[in-house]
C-alpha cells in the first residue's frame, strides 16, 4: 500500500484499538529536562560541590537571582 505524501503516520501503524486521551491529565505540572552545556555544568557542578549544596539548588538559585536582575531592569 503506498502512502499519499499528506499521510501523517505510515500506512502500517494501526490505531483502530487505540484510546484517544488515555495518558492525559489536566492540570499535570511537567518537569522538562535542561540541558546544560558540558563546561557550564561541569563549572557550576565544582562551585555547587564547593558550596556544599545540590547541584539542582545552585542552579535554581543563580537563575532566580538572573531573573530578578532582568525583572528590576524592566
Amino acid at each position: 500500500m503506498s502512502q499519499t505524501p499528506s499521510d501523517d503516520m505510515p500506512a502500517e501503524i494501526d490505531f483502530s484499538q487505540g484510546t484517544r486521551g488515555k495518558f492525559f491529565h489536566p492540570g499535570v505540572k511537567l518537569n522538562l529536562p535542561v540541558y546544560l552545556d558540558e563546561q557550564v555544568q561541569s563549572r557550576l557542578a565544582a562551585l555547587a560541590n564547593a558550596k556544599g549544596m545540590d547541584f539542582s539548588a545552585l542552579v535554581n538559585e543563580l537563575l532566580r537571582k538572573d531573573i530578578e536582575l532582568i525583572e528590576v531592569a524592566r
